[in-house]
């Protein structure tokens, strides 16, 4: 194994690379007889594709998706679902400036290291072009989930220093924040980042509402340990964290506890997670991204024979890659719920999962 897949006993396999032929998935350990579309899993991924506004990179990708295998129908078979997108806009010769500098603060300079070779086109690799496959095989989680009660939200709450004071329903705008009143100066903001050539980092928080007791395995398994796995793999996450996890250092323990009467419980600080397993409260998650490291702005950097020298990136790139990030977080969250939910069903398919509470 060298990383390229994600699961247990729903296994994604990624394959491709940013300006390579195409970028694919294999998909072993899905149910049969799931009701599935190519459009079904091309509408979550035209919330993630390039090209849609002027605030994301102007790479222009359909990202039209082709099942190769595992449908017959309409339905899933059971056998490993296959799905491909043909790459269509690359723009290698944007890059050929970058085959002998390193990138700061990109994978550059780790995947030359590690491996000897690298492909400085678009990154290969470690392109966040690759997070498509992860969307197209989230969007098959995320129905199965939702036959069992399971949603996933996940929006914007903060662009550079810019935070949301509150949270609006139904959020559609072209930054995903989840706060309107905030909306022009976020146009201000990209505005002057377009002008100076600089990006900025971005908050976002995932809601999952309707996650049953039980999801989650003892000590190396714990399900926010795998939650945040997931997050973490998302091209510039720096950090993760769970329910209030802003207030914790600022609290009491006999603040911040989970304290529960015969209807349930009072609060949820913690987050929906328990010792590792689901409790029946919302999963609340938040995470950082970092601000994207190709800008045009000049940066020391060196070369492959070590000599130092300055380097602009141009080409197409977003001025915060957090935006496109809404649909990949929903899609690696719902990988995991349903990898654990599988998991759950299979060593405890004879008890009954329910909370010693009152019903009201």
């Amino acid at each position: 194994m060298s990383g390229n897949s994600f699961g247990k006993n729903f296994v994604v396999t990624s394959f491709g690379e940013s300006h390579g032929a195409a970028i694919g998935c294999i998909i072993d350990g899905c149910p049969p007889q799931v009701k599935l579309t190519e459009n079904d899993i091309q509408k979550e991924l035209n919330r993630r594709k390039p090209g849609q506004s002027d605030v994301t990179t102007s790479r222009n990708e359909p990202d039209r998706v082709e099942i190769l295998s595992g449908v017959f129908e309409g339905l899933t078979t059971g056998t490993p679902i296959a799905l491909i997108i043909y790459n269509k806009d690359q723009k290698s010769a944007d890059y050929s400036k970058l085959k002998d500098t390193f990138r700061p603060n990109h994978a550059d300079i780790t995947y030359q290291t590690k491996y000897g070779i690298r492909d400085y086109r678009g990154g290969g690799r470690s392109s966040a072009r690759e997070t498509a496959m992860r969307v197209a095989a989230g969007a098959i989680a995320k129905i199965i989930l939702k036959e069992q009660g399971i949603s996933i939200d996940c929006c914007v709450n903060q662009i550079g220093a810019i935070v949301a004071t509150k949270h609006d329903d139904h959020v559609k705008n072209k930054f995903n924040f989840c706060d309107e009143s905030k909306i022009s100066d976020l146009e201000e903001l990209f505005s002057d980042l377009s002008e100076k050539g600089d990006s900025v980092g971005a908050g976002l928080i995932v809601k999952v509402t309707g996650c049953p007791v039980g999801l989650g395995e003892p000590v190396f398994d714990k399900l926010d340990a795998d939650l945040a796995k997931a997050i973490m793999s998302i091209n510039a996450v720096k950090s993760v964290s769970f329910g209030n996890a802003n207030d914790m250092l600022a609290k009491k323990g006999s603040e911040i506890r989970d304290e529960m009467d015969s209807s349930g419980y009072l609060t949820n600080n913690s987050g929906g997670i328990l010792g590792g397993i689901s409790n029946g409260n919302d999963i609340d998650l938040n995470f950082i991204i970092k601000p994207t490291s190709s800008i045009r702005k000049s940066a020391s950097s060196v070369n492959l024979s070590g000599a130092q020298t300055n380097i602009e990136v141009n080409g197409r790139h977003d001025p915060c890659v957090g935006i496109r990030a809404v649909p990949i977080a929903e899609a690696m969250v719902a990988l995991t719920l349903l990898d654990h939910f599988m998991r759950n069903k299979a060593q405890c398919f004879g008890i009954d999962q329910i909370l010693p509470f009152k019903d009201e």
